[in-house]
């Protein structure tokens, strides 16, 4: 679970959700991506991009208000 202040959403915070979710999904799909990378002829650093941002909705939400 992520624990948010409802007050703190700004993009120093959205960032860090964002560099939390790249790490996750770099542990556990990092080789795999990047094989579907070299063998797409794709960016790593995009294709992890996009997985971590579509990561970040199967996290569970908390906001304090």
């Amino acid at each position: 679970m992520v624990y948010l202040n409802y007050t703190n959403l700004d993009n120093e915070t959205q960032e860090r959700l964002v560099s939390v979710s790249k790490k996750d999904v770099e542990h556990e799909f990092g080789n795999d991506l990047n094989r579907y990378a070299k063998e797409h002829h794709i960016k790593y650093d995009t294709l992890l991009e996009e997985e971590a941002l579509r990561n970040l909705y199967s996290y569970d939400y908390v906001f304090n208000i």
